[in-house]
């Protein structure tokens, strides 16, 4: 295995979540549960430190300007943010840990609807509000779920002029790990994030196995890059403001094929690897354990 550093990012969220608090599924996802019961956030964020996460995300994937308008009140926006700024920032200050805190810039709209993708303008508005409450607590912004070349290039310049890391991470075609969510070849997606000042590239919210066809794509860019999958059998089912009801979890995706998985494409050159939907802590943990076996090889 090549020799490089990697950096175990945390799993999911919205699904583990929406499992804990025991309620129906909301159009709001995670941030539902913000409002609803913040102690299981931190806990959550507490259980991926535990099981050797060395960055965390802020809880606000949903907690957008265009999601609010539509699924719930758009006043909830600052005082959603800053809930979920204060359940990562708590979570780190007790687990007494010197983990990163990733801010998390999502799409706006809703999750792999390239179509649906706001104008630059508009664009350019919302993630700035987003950037300007979260700049002071996060440690890099993380853009995730990105479904077209322009929404990966609007995402990294806005987030670049605060002068923090930024990761770009894009949805995949689960058939073509090489095509976005769009249609649009995987490496304009990197080359646009890259000149728009993103220092990696990832690829998130897909099948492990469309992860795995990306990777020969992100190790061309000459940034740092890597994956985190999802565990849906499918995602066609998932409407703009709908619950994730109408999603199903793989039941083959267990700690260990996880971690398999993951171990595979560090083996591709990625140093930045992690979880998304259906992944939990006990996977984190198990691919925490896969790389401490493998050092000193990996540094």
């Amino acid at each position: 295995m090549a020799m490089h550093h990697v950096t175990l990012m945390d799993g999911g969220m919205g699904q583990e979540l929406h499992r804990r608090s025991g309620k129906p599924a909301s159009p709001l996802w995670s941030a539902q549960v913000m409002m609803d019961s913040p102690e299981l956030v931190v806990q959550l964020h507490r259980d991926y430190i535990d099981a050797g996460a060395d960055v965390i995300e802020v809880n606000a994937y949903t907690a957008t300007p265009e999601r609010l308008a539509r699924d719930a009140d758009g006043a909830l926006f600052e005082p959603l943010q800053k809930a979920a700024l204060n359940a990562a920032t708590r979570a780190r200050d007790l687990s007494g840990k010197p983990v990163l805190i990733a801010g998390c810039l999502p799409p706006l709209v809703a999750s792999y609807h390239p179509d649906l993708v706001p104008d630059e303008q508009t664009a350019r508005a919302s993630y700035g509000r987003i950037i300007a409450l979260q700049n002071s607590a996060v440690d890099l912004f993380l853009g995730e779920t990105l479904s077209t070349v322009r929404e990966g290039a609007i995402v990294a310049r806005a987030a670049a002029e605060t002068g923090k890391p930024v990761w770009i991470s894009y949805t995949v075609d689960d058939s073509d790990g090489t095509r976005l969510r769009s249609g649009e070849r995987l490496d304009d997606g990197v080359e646009a994030a890259a000149r728009a000042g993103a220092e990696a590239v990832l690829v998130n919210c897909s099948m492990p196995e469309a992860v795995a066809q990306a990777m020969a794509v992100l190790s061309t860019s000459g940034l740092r890059y890597g994956g985190y999958a999802n565990g849906f059998t499918a995602i066609d089912a998932l409407a703009p403001g709908g619950t994730v009801d109408s999603l199903r979890a793989r039941e083959d995706l267990t700690p260990t094929e996880y971690a398999n998985h993951a171990m595979s494409w560090l083996e591709q050159g990625a140093s930045l690897i992690g979880g998304c939907c259906e992944v939990g802590p006990a996977h984190i943990a198990e691919i925490r354990q896969r790389l401490d076996a493998a050092q000193p090889w990996l540094q």
